[in-house]
């Protein structure tokens, strides 16, 4: 499954929150939240303005903004530079 647009991410205000499958937010790691992929499931995420890329570890749902796909963790919007 391929899908394009834009990117968030969430951070201190959820660190240390459960997450939709039951464990907790760590901004730090690499995870993400998507409304339709498995919990858990594995995806790979490119800037592609950038060319960067993370595999992030979905384990929450979101995003709740319309127009965005994914909701990363601080820790892989920074590798990505969006952070």
């Amino acid at each position: 499954m391929r899908e394009r647009g834009l990117a968030s991410w969430y951070g201190r205000m959820f660190h240390g929150r459960k997450t939709a499958s039951g464990e907790v937010y760590d901004m730090f790691a690499m995870t993400a939240a998507h409304k339709t992929l498995p919990i858990p499931s594995f995806a790979r995420v490119t800037n592609l303005k950038s060319g960067k890329s993370v595999v992030v570890r979905v384990n929450d749902r979101g995003p709740f903004h319309e127009g965005r796909v994914i909701d990363l963790s601080y820790a892989a919007a920074a590798k990505l530079g969006i952070a």
